[in-house]
């Protein structure tokens, strides 16, 4: 195994006993039957399977479109390198999720990780295994890891996922430091920079009447910048009640993974969800 994934699966084992020691990691408040399989059978199939070969796929891809280009940015500045992942995988990305929330059939994909009621570092990776074959950003970084940023990639990506991991955990790290006045300042460069619990949680609750919850908003992963910049930031520095999507009719594990091979019954508000970001 690659020492980034050693790295990032470290972290992510880390913030799981985070939880299981304050919050529980294995049953969780407002889990719902089949959820616990949803999370696993996404996560392995992404790590596993998913992630690889679109990053293999790309690389082939590249090769046949440009041969003569195979490692042809791997002198450039390490801060181009990490700008040209910023752009091309974490900008794409949130776009690929405003995009989500937008167009129904792409929200049936993306529907299994807002159809956990609850937060936690299980939901990272739940989305539907067609969600993540379809996504730019994969694709993008495979051409980049194919021109010569591979050596980038991976100090990137345990950075990104390190973020990723911390605005899903259960156990809301930034919470306590929204409580120390001298810090303020600091927190208001950090929130407007990166995902934060606060921030993320609100892409994650269930009611838009409570005044936190921006469902149609805080779509940033590693960046919240982009959110910032493009006009779908709500910073509140409080947390959802509530996590999910109000009037979601129910669906099984396998129409989660699987649609549109698996189909129980189209859900009420994937033809709703669209129309929420007037």
């Amino acid at each position: 195994m690659k020492p980034e994934l050693i790295i990032i699966l470290s972290i992510f084992i880390g913030f799981a006993l985070l939880e299981a020691f304050t919050k529980g990691f294995f049953k969780k408040s407002h889990e719902k039957k089949g959820d616990a399989i949803v999370d696993v059978m996404s996560t392995l199939l992404l790590i596993g399977f998913t992630q690889p070969a679109v990053i293999i796929c790309s690389g082939v891809v590249t090769s046949q479109l440009a041969p003569a280009a195979e490692g042809a940015l791997s002198s450039i500045p390490l801060l181009a390198g990490i700008a040209l992942f910023l752009i091309f995988d974490d900008m794409t990305q949130y776009w690929w999720h405003r995009t989500a929330h937008s167009v129904p059939w792409l929200y049936n994909l993306h529907r299994p990780h807002h159809n956990a009621e609850y937060l936690s570092v299980r939901v990272v990776y739940r989305n539907n295994i067609f969600y993540y074959f379809l996504m730019p950003g994969l694709w993008f970084s495979g051409a980049l890891i194919y021109l010569g940023l591979g050596w980038v990639y991976a100090g990137y990506i345990i950075v990104k996922m390190t973020v990723i991991y911390g605005a899903h955990c259960d156990v809301k790290w930034d919470a306590p430091l929204y409580r120390i006045p001298w810090l303020s300042p600091v927190m208001w460069v950090v929130e407007r920079t990166i995902s934060t619990p606060a921030t993320h949680s609100a892409h994650h609750g269930k009611y838009k009447a409570d005044g936190i919850t921006n469902y149609k908003g805080n779509y940033g992963n590693l960046l919240f910048f982009w959110d910032v910049l493009f006009g779908t930031a709500h910073i509140t520095r409080r947390y959802p009640d509530r996590y999910g999507v109000e009037n979601m009719n129910e669906t099984s594990v396998g129409e989660q993974l699987l649609w549109p091979l698996v189909r129980v019954n189209q859900p009420k508000n994937v033809q709703e969800a669209p129309a929420r970001a007037k």
